[in-house]
């Protein structure tokens, strides 16, 4: 059991989770799993959501794990149908499902460093670059043109996207990924727009630097001392340390809780130890 950092009922509330078979969005949906929700754990990944589920459910919380392709529309339209039967209307939106791609990285930081070999802005994978900006941004509107119609009709739910600070300020490296993830924040702005008469509200997190398994060895050297550019973030954050997963929980089940931000919509929280409050001096 995760030890909550906020106490708030979500009894009776169908939470869709897309991406649940990451360590973040999997840290979502055990949270509002623990908090009484019905969860619908999402992914591609259906052995993950699948032991997910299970887990919760040996627990004695409410959580089916469903294979999801974000970029299906029709196979998106399936799953909701079987979310709506298995656990009834959705009720929130987690919009998680996202990541980089390497063919839409480069190898050096700046165009007059580059080396023999170096895979530069010129090189990237046009194919590459395509598909993280469909993972990313279609990611995020094809599952909320499936789940956000019972919303509409509810006259009520909410939305919740994950941005980046890479959103704020691009990171170099990752022009792709930094870009999509721009566009998440102007999609969720555009969403909080559009649906403002009809009770549902929509918001985003943009998290800091969080060590994962997925940038492990990007962060820190085999010995556990951090690398190059592991030490260049933690120089450009003012409390010198990265973000935990967890962390995350509280911001999320507060911008999900009609009470506590009724009134919140349109905004793109920071979620990043301070990283984009320092100028750097």
């Amino acid at each position: 059991m995760m030890n909550l950092p906020l106490n708030i009922d979500f009894s009776g509330k169908v939470v869709v989770v897309t991406g649940a078979g990451g360590l973040i969005c999997g840290a979502m949906a055990r949270a509002f799993a623990q908090s009484g929700a019905k969860v619908a754990a999402l992914d591609l990944n259906e052995e993950a959501v699948k032991k997910l589920a299970d887990e919760l459910k040996a627990e004695g919380y409410v959580c089916e794990g469903y294979k999801a392709n974000v970029l299906d529309a029709d196979a998106l339209k399936a799953v909701h149908d079987q979310v709506v039967a298995d656990l009834g209307t959705c009720d929130i939106l987690i919009n998680g499902a996202g990541g980089n791609n390497p063919r839409a990285t480069t190898d050096n930081e700046y165009q007059h460093e580059a080396w023999e070999g170096c895979k530069t802005f010129f090189d990237l994978d046009p194919a590459g670059v395509d598909f993280l900006f469909k993972l990313n941004f279609q990611g995020t509107l094809l599952p909320t043109q499936a789940f956000a119609v019972d919303m509409v009709n509810k006259k009520s739910g909410c939305i919740l996207n994950i941005s980046s600070m890479n959103a704020y300020i691009p990171l170099t490296k990752i022009p792709a990924y930094s870009a999509a993830k721009a566009a998440i924040s102007n999609f969720t702005q555009w969403l909080a727009t559009h649906f403002a008469g009809t009770g549902i509200r929509c918001n985003a997190i943009a998290p800091g630097f969080l060590v994962s398994a997925q940038n492990k060895a990007l962060l820190y050297n085999e010995d556990g001392t951090p690398t190059a550019r592991s030490e260049k973030i933690l120089n450009g954050t003012p409390t010198h340390r990265f973000v935990d997963a967890d962390e995350l929980l509280g911001a999320t089940m507060f911008l999900c809780d009609d009470k506590a931000s009724s009134a919140i919509t349109g905004v793109i929280l920071p979620i990043d130890a301070g990283f984009s409050a320092y100028s750097g001096v």
